[in-house]
């Protein structure tokens, strides 16, 4: 009976012990990217070495003011936008742009006057679906009116 007491208290401190690890390791990693943020600021998708792993971040950032009712709704635009970016980074995409001139001409009785609009419109089409991505951390930005987003995945690599 002590044989088992002693098995199980053994295994359940082997668990507790590497999900610990598992944890500092992202802790460690994400206050590295943040560092990398605050010394560089970016926004989009970067393939970033460890050791004996590389990861797909997605960074993004969305202003405070426009969600501060709903703080929920923040969260999933980052999200759906953090997959999009990774989407187009795996997967590609095909973009497309139109540009369309409008004249109207405006006549009054003592002269006419011509007023002309551009209207640039861009379109993105991306096909794919990404898989795994993570919300790593979030922070403000350094001029407090933005957040900062970061996701990653673990991309799997093949040894020859």
């Amino acid at each position: 009976m002590n044989k088992i007491k002693f098995i199980f208290v053994g295994l359940t401190m082997f668990i507790f012990v590497n999900a610990q690890s598992f944890n500092e390791d992202k802790t460690t990693f994400a206050n590295f990217l943040k560092r990398m943020y605050t010394a560089s600021a970016f926004e989009g998708v970067k393939v970033v070495d460890d050791y004996d792993h590389q990861y797909l971040i997605s960074v993004l950032t969305l202003e405070k003011a426009k969600y501060a009712s709903n703080p929920s709704a923040m969260d999933r635009v980052a999200q759906v936008k953090a997959q999009s970016q990774a989407n187009t980074f795996i997967n590609g995409a095909t973009i497309s742009s139109d540009l369309i001139i409008k004249t109207t001409e405006q006549k009054s009785k003592d002269s006419t006057s011509v007023l002309v609009e551009t209207i640039e419109s861009i379109k993105q089409n991306a096909m794919g679906f990404t898989r795994g991505l993570e919300l790593l951390t979030n922070f403000e930005n350094s001029d407090g009116k933005r957040l900062v987003y970061i996701y990653m995945r673990e991309m799997k690599t093949e040894k020859y």
